[in-house]
Formats: structure tokens, sequence, C-alpha cells
């Protein structure tokens, strides 16, 4: 047996265990990747101050992280596949670690933003390439586990991220953001060097070149018109056309990579139904998961004037809870396949994101640590069982590329579910402003002494009655818009509540028996593909 037929079916002939020191030192990668992408959010007021940027500016700051991962995660397949993914795993930290560097030495928001587009070049590559790799060194029947404990990263990061950014910005200053990624990343160097397996590489597989331009142009104006939507108006020509160039791109892309015999990403992995099921379900997830990690913040620091660190500690137990959960999740999937298990979370999930809709600008600190927590509990159980569910059915030399297309499809729906709930919310928001200042009768008793009680406490401080008139009224103002938010907000959460719900009817395809059925079905269907052309659902050359 040649060397690389001995990588390819290294997991399988494991002794069936799992191997931990490699497995955490993809975690590290991961996790380190994923928590930059939140954690910099709280320090975009910082950077707007010390560089002199107006909020248009400032924002690519996340903006170029986004777009730039996003475009690199359809090649990584082809990167691990052409020369070996611990290669290009090593690779991207490495770029990540000098993106990180430049980071902190960034003078201007110019500079920020090109160091951030180095930084998500090697961000976008960890992730696909990590989660591919897992399934090279893990068996199969132990893969669960595996994938729940480097779950823990794509869960819990993006809710400490917004923690640790705020007490670094707070107590050190905005450099240590990025320069806490050097130390863990040269760890995480070091233990790849001495603790992975190198991948099989296909050394004469060549570049499909059409197809990298076409999904990254798909990719980037997509995830661009995502982002901006918002801001620069949906029904504007510049969002519109941007979502038509995504469109075209998308198509043009399909039709090529159907005609080349190497294509960049494998449309016949779609053929697989199993696999199919899994990516919409996991982006429908997505998008329901985002609702809370999104807004929960926003409620926390415009409606109730928590800082930024007291509203990661508002997040904290939801992402500890979720850290227990996945590889809890992943170990039981081994047992009892994904639809238990994904039937119960959705349920959990769905009846606290619903419960989540009654917050008012009087919920206390407590109770909205409770409901995020037994929303995590349903996340938990349900996010990594739909996703593990389509990859175990995955050859294993189209792994890499399968983990690519996951990674891409759970980016634009984050994008998407973001950028949805931003215009929802807003949208009510400015429906329930309206309602509400209809509804009050400033001739009322109770609002002309409200309004007598609040015009005595401003003449106390100075104001003249004029002012004080001014005064009054805006405080009426203010007040009818944090509950118009708040109100825009609750909505959002019964939307988010439907939307779990959407994702019920495809766990049903997701038997244990059906999934092990379609896995040995794509085995025999790729068996000639393989190397040594004696592939056997267990991965053994």
């Amino acid at each position: 047996m040649s060397e690389q037929q001995d990588v390819f079916s290294s997991g399988a002939d494991n002794a069936g265990s799992i191997p931990w020191v490699a497995l955490l030192t993809l975690v590290v990668g991961a996790f380190m990747a994923i928590l930059d992408g939140s954690i910099v959010n709280v320090a975009l007021p910082r950077f707007m101050s010390l560089f002199g940027s107006g909020a248009d500016e400032i924002q690519w700051v996340m903006t170029a992280y986004l777009l730039v991962s996003g475009v690199i995660v359809p090649v990584t397949g082809y990167l691990g596949d052409r020369y070996g993914n611990k290669t290009i795993y090593i690779f991207s930290l490495a770029l990540f670690i000098v993106g990180s560097a430049l980071c902190s030495l960034a003078w201007n928001t110019n500079s920020l933003i090109a160091a951030r587009v180095i930084q998500a070049i090697g961000g976008g590559m960890i992730m696909p390439v990590s989660m591919a790799m897992i399934f090279f060194i893990v068996p199969r029947e132990k893969i669960g586990m595996a994938l729940g404990v480097w779950g823990i990263s794509a869960m819990a990061a993006p809710s400490i991220g917004p923690t640790l950014g705020g007490y670094l910005v707070d107590n050190l200053s905005w450099q240590f953001i990025f320069l806490i990624n050097i130390p863990i990343g040269i760890a995480a160097i070091y233990l790849s060097l001495t603790g992975l397996k190198e991948t099989p590489r296909r050394r004469d597989l060549k570049p499909d070149i059409p197809g990298m331009i076409l999904v990254a142009a798909a990719c980037f104006t997509l995830l661009l018109a995502l982002s901006q939507g918002q801001d620069r108006g949906w029904g504007s020509h510049y969002i519109v056309n941007l979502f038509v160039t995504a469109a075209f791109s998308f198509v043009l892309f399909v039709l090529w990579e159907m005609s080349v015999p190497e294509p960049l990403l494998d449309l016949r992995l779609l053929q697989n139904k199993i696999y199919t099921i899994s990516l919409i379900g996991t982006s429908i997830l997505t998008v329901g998961l985002f609702a809370a990690i999104f807004m929960i913040p926003l409620f926390a620091q415009i409606v109730q004037d928590y800082t930024p660190t007291q509203t990661g500690l508002m997040l904290m137990p939801m992402a500890v809870t979720t850290g227990i959960l996945m590889p809890v999740s992943g170990r039981l999937f081994d047992k009892i396949g994904a639809l238990p298990l994904c039937l119960a979370g959705l349920v959990i999930a769905a009846a606290a994101t619903y419960q989540l809709h009654t917050i008012t600008l009087e919920t206390s600190f407590r109770q909205i640590q409770f409901m995020l927590v037994e929303r995590a509990v349903g996340l938990g159980l349900a996010m990594m069982p739909i996703s593990i569910a389509g990859m175990n059915t995955v050859p294993p030399f189209l792994v890499g590329r399968a983990s690519a297309m996951g990674n891409l499809v759970r980016q634009v729906a984050a994008s998407f579910g973001i950028a949805y709930f931003t215009y929802f919310m807003l949208h009510r928001q400015a429906e329930h402003a309206v309602r509400m200042a209809e509804a009050v009768s400033w001739s009322s008793p109770a609002a002309l002494a409200a309004q007598q009680e609040a015009q005595g406490i401003l003449a106390q401080a100075g104001l003249s009655a004029q002012a004080g008139a001014a005064g009054v009224t805006g405080l009426f103002y203010g007040f009818i818009q944090k509950q118009a938010f708040t109100a825009g907000i609750a909505d959002s959460f019964v939307v988010s509540t439907v939307i779990l719900l959407a994702a019920l009817p495809f766990v049903f395809f997701l038997g244990k028996k059906k999934v092990e059925a379609v896995r040995e079905a794509e085995y025999r269907r790729y068996a000639h593909l393989m190397p040594g052309n004696k592939a056997t659902p267990e991965g053994k050359i």
C-alpha cells in the first residue's frame, strides 16, 4: 500500500480512537478564525475616533473580512486536494498571524482594512480545511463526537467574541484584539507540525481557473449586496446590479462546472439527497441562529444601555451551554443518528426563540440569559447532527470539496440572516413608532401630568420653559423609539421561530438507517474513483 493510500485510510485504521491532540489542534485554529469575526465589532467606535473615520468607511473593517473570507472558501477544496490539507492549514494559520500582526500596527483606516484582507484570506481557509482534515484523521464511527468538539468553535466563538473584545478594549488597548491571535496561532502551527498527518495530494490536479473567477465574482457580489443592502437601499440601482451580477455569475459557474472533468466545487455532490437536505437544514438553522446573536446585543446596548463587556457577559452562558452540548450531541449522533436529536433540538430552540418575543424594556439581565441558555440547548442538540449527517455520506476523496461547499453555504446563510433581520427589524420598528406616536394623546390627564413632572425636573436643571418643553417632547420621542425598537426585535423573534420550524420537515429524511443506506450507495457510486478502486464504506483501500 502506498503512503498516499495509508494517509487516505488513516482515520479508519486508527484503532477506533479519536486522535485528540490533532483534533484540538484543528479546534484552536477554527476557534481563532471565527472569534476574530466578532471580536472586532466592539472596537469599531474606537477605530472611528482614533482614525477620524465615518461609519460608512469604518464598516469596511468588517465588510472586507466577510467578503474576502467568503470568496476564498470555494478554493480551499482544490488547494487541500492539490497540496495537502495539513500544508494548507499551516499556511492559512501563518497568513492569519501575519494579518493579525499587521492589523495591530495599522496607522489609519485604509491600512487596517488592507491588513484585514490578509487576515481574511487565512481565516477563510481555516474552517473548511480543518473540517476536511477531521474526516481524514477520525474514524467514521466517531465522527459525531469529533465534529461536536470541533463545532464548539463555530457556535461559541461568536458569543465569546464581544465579551473578550469588550474587555480588551476597555482594560488594555484595541491592538490586543489582534495581538491575542499571535501566540495562539504560533502554538497551533507548532501542534500542526508535530501532531497532524498530511492528507493525500493529487499532484496531477489542474486548477479550474474559470470556475475560480466565476465563483469569486458570484460570492463577492452576493455578500457585498447582503452587507450593504440596508444602507444603500434594497431597491437601489447599485444593490440590484450586484444581485443581478451574482445571479448571472452563479448560473455561468454552474454551467461551467458541469462541463469540466475536475470542477472546483463538485456539483455531483448535490445528487446525494442526504447531503443536499443537510445543506438546506443547516442554512435554515444558521439564519435562525443569527437572530439572537445579532439582535440581542443591539437590544442590550441600545435599549438597556449595557456596555459591550456587560453584553458579552449576557451572552456568555449561552456560549458555555453550546460548548458543553456540541460534543454531547455529537456523541449521541454516533449512537442514535440525527433524527431524534434534531427533532428535540428544533422544538426546544423554536419554543425558546418564541419566548424571546416577550422581551420588554423591563426584562431583566438574568431573564434574557435564561432564555438564551434554553435556546442554546435546542440549537446545541440540532446544529451539529444535521450537518454531520450530510458530510458522513460523502466519500473521503470528496470531503474537501464537500466541506468547502458546506462552509460557503453557511457563510451566505449567515450574511442573509443578518441582512434580512436588520431589514425586517427596522421596518417593523418604523411601523410601531408611527402607531405608538398616533396613540399618544398629549392632552390626556396622564400625559399632562407627566409633562409637568418632567418640566419641573428640567427646570431644576436650569432650563427655560421653552427649552423644558422641547426637552419633554424629546424624552417622549426617545421613549417611543425605544419601545418601537424593542417591538421590532420582538417581531423578529417570531419570524425566527417560524424559520426554525421550517427546518423540521427536512430532518425526517435524516433517520439513521436512511443516512447509512445513502452512505453505502455513495461509496459504491464513487468506488471507481477511489485510490486503488477498492474503497469500502469504512474508508479502507
